[in-house]
């Protein structure tokens, strides 16, 4: 016996192949590895390709006429002064109408709604697959509302304001769930431990601390609202403005609008206005992504 354990001491010791190391030797997770880089390569290149072409078209036409003018039937003195005071009219006005509402919604399906009754049930059903739908089907759903209570100039701020708040709003329901969720259970109970109601801890407590999450979703949803032209299109918004829009009755056009206006007309100048306001378009974007990335590295806390 003592000589079997001492060969055995003396064995030279073999690494045990873990089931982790064994699988990203395999042909398969290399190939998916391989296939998603490309793809993400791919995506990269058409981006910087089409954002070079852009600053190569329209680079000589971004200047101050471009945010000062009115448009014209001649593309030297036309600018996109009413689409960039339109788009301002309408984010704003989608903001002040579905963020209240969407984090509401959100807070009342999270923390007082029950979730095992069937109605509370189907209304999380159809959010989350509302999220999906095209948008040019809330713009029918905006210009049928608006027919249904007799407005018949449907071409007004608060017209596409409807429109894109119905079209964000499942994005912000569902960003706000989420952000509402990661915070730790263990605060909800000690609050209501020392006395606090539901309603004083989900407002004190809970919200504060999901405020990072909620602006982030909120920000990005409205980017994606900044960028749409087909529910405005079908509200039969104006793709010719020479005035600004000073209220929530006004006439309005936005900048995917009149860039689709530009990119019709038959004059190279006219090409080169639409490549200068989509650097601008793209720039805000940029702009409000980053935005959303810097709240949520700055500020979202790490339980």
């Amino acid at each position: 016996m003592r000589t079997l354990q001492d060969s055995l001491a003396g064995a030279p010791t073999m690494p045990l192949k873990t089931g982790k190391a064994h699988g990203e030797r395999r042909a398969g997770p290399l190939i998916f590895l391989i296939v998603l880089w490309l793809s993400l390569a791919v995506a990269v290149i058409f981006l910087l390709t089409l954002i070079v072409n852009l600053l190569l078209e329209g680079g000589s036409r971004f200047g101050m006429p471009l945010f000062t003018e009115y448009p014209s039937s001649s593309p030297d003195r036309a600018g996109a002064r009413p689409a960039i005071l339109g788009s301002i009219w309408v984010i704003a006005t989608t903001a002040l109408l579905t963020i209240p509402l969407g984090v509401a919604a959100a807070l009342h399906l999270e923390e007082f709604a029950d979730k095992k009754h069937w109605f509370n049930r189907i209304i999380e059903l159809n959010v989350q697959n509302l999220a999906a739908v095209p948008s040019i089907v809330y713009g029918l759903l905006a210009l049928a509302f608006l027919a249904l209570i007799g407005v018949r100039d449907k071409n007004i701020v608060i017209g596409g304001a409807l429109a894109l708040s119905l079209l964000i709003l499942p994005v912000i329901i569902i960003a706000t769930r989420e952000a509402i969720r990661a915070v730790p259970s263990e605060i909800r109970d000690g609050s209501l431990a020392l006395g606090a109601t539901k309603w004083q801890t989900t407002w004190r407590q809970v919200l504060p601390a999901s405020v990072p999450g909620i602006a982030t979703g909120s920000i990005l949803a409205l980017s994606r609202a900044l960028g749409e032209a087909a529910p405005l299109l079908l509200l039969g918004a104006l793709v010719f403005v020479s005035f600004d829009p000073n209220g929530l009755l006004s006439g309005f056009t936005t900048l995917p609008i009149q860039i689709f206006n530009w990119t019709g007309r038959p004059q190279e100048g006219f090409h080169e206005l639409a490549a200068a306001a989509s650097i601008l378009l793209l720039g805000l974007l940029l702009l409000m992504n980053g935005l959303a990335i810097f709240i949520r590295n700055r500020y979202q806390k790490r339980w």
